[in-house]
């Protein structure tokens, strides 16, 4: 076969992925009822009742949410100064820095996202309940490969200084995997981990992957003269869940193999390799 009959190949076999994918879009958002302007039965659309679920019982601060949801800040503001006019949320500076803002519900906003809670619920249960047993899993195994694979194309990877926080916050959450991992424990001081300068070009990279901007995973990478660059696994599943309370019921783990993070080998290497040395 020559190069314009592959190319050609590729695009046939492209144009009828994205067939699918917006076929699947289509039905999705029928069948989910986010064509309406009153989302599950509720007065209002499904953005601001999605940015309401996602405030949560803790509340949130206005970057996290428009990082989460993907928002520009223009939209997020508009939608926050509905909740806010209808009495579902509070938005106040915080005490420490008055440029960052956090959202918190009201009494109504929390009666409202208990409301939407049981009818999303109800909107699950009628979209499996035409369905027999066999094909109830089969459906609930696809949308779970689908949001994983959703998921990990959200994932970025970006490089920097290892005193970043993001870079302690990754490598706070390895030290305290391998604590529990080790029956005897694991010392960070007596591990064959490369220290920071080691992870700072020119000798080498500190990577952090971030999940809807907050840290998932991190490696390093030691660049050698001469020679193949050499990676020092750090982990690639960092617990987030508890930073992130309008999320945290739905938060799930990304594995190695759920997104590129660069020369970072199987979780199996954290059990052997540069932490052995580590326990004690």
């Amino acid at each position: 076969m020559d190069p314009a009959q592959i190319d050609a190949r590729i695009d046939t076999d492209t144009g009828a992925q994205i067939d699918q994918v917006r076929r699947f879009n289509r039905t999705v958002t029928e069948r989910v009822g986010v064509l309406h302007d009153h989302y599950l039965g509720q007065d209002r659309p499904i953005g601001e009742a999605r940015l309401l679920w996602e405030v949560g019982e803790q509340g949130q601060d206005v970057r996290r949410l428009r990082e989460r949801l993907g928002l520009d800040s223009g939209y997020l503001s508009r939608l926050l100064r509905s909740l806010e006019a209808d009495g579902l949320v509070t938005v106040e500076p915080q005490p420490r820095d008055r440029r960052l803002r956090t959202v918190r519900l009201t009494d109504a906003g929390r009666a409202e996202r208990a409301a939407l809670d049981a009818r999303s619920d109800e909107l699950a249960a009628s979209l499996l309940e035409p369905l027999n047993a066999t094909q109830r899993a089969r459906l609930v195994a696809a949308m779970a490969e689908v949001d994983r694979l959703l998921t990990a194309a959200t994932v970025t990877v970006d490089t920097v200084d290892p005193d970043h926080p993001d870079a302690r916050h990754c490598l706070r959450s390895y030290y305290a995997e391998i604590q529990e991992r080790f029956e005897t424990g694991f010392d960070p001081a007596r591990s064959l981990l490369p220290d920071a300068g080691e992870l700072r070009p020119p000798r080498g990279l500190f990577l952090v992957a971030r999940l809807h901007g907050e840290p998932v995973g991190c490696a390093g990478l030691k660049l050698l003269p001469d020679a193949p660059s050499e990676p020092r696994s750090m982990t690639s599943r960092t617990p987030t869940t508890g930073s992130r309370s309008g999320s945290s019921e739905r938060e799930r783990e990304v594995g190695p193999t759920d997104f590129p993070l660069p020369s970072c080998p199987p979780r199996a290497a954290a059990r052997g390799g540069s932490a052995r040395p580590g326990r004690r």
